[in-house]
């Protein structure tokens, strides 16, 4: 399991089993406390520094490795 995720079970305190690409994030309290510790997580394992307002626009953790893909390519 990748760093990514074990970190977003973290923030979202859930198995990591249950993180995917398809994992609803306003379903599991989306909120500013998880963007934020969503931004510190992928700048610790990601070495990126997103966006905190384009994040919270984010749906699913799909939305936010597209965001961490279009980082990386910049």
């Amino acid at each position: 399991m990748s760093a990514l995720y074990e970190g977003l079970a973290e923030v979202f305190e859930v198995d990591v089993g249950e993180i995917d690409s398809a994992f609803n994030l306003p379903d599991h309290n989306w909120d500013s406390l998880a963007i934020v510790s969503t931004i510190a997580l992928i700048d610790e394992v990601e070495d990126l520094m997103l966006n905190g307002a384009a994040l919270a626009k984010c749906q699913t953790v799909a939305d936010i490795e597209a965001m961490i893909a279009a980082a990386r390519n910049g």
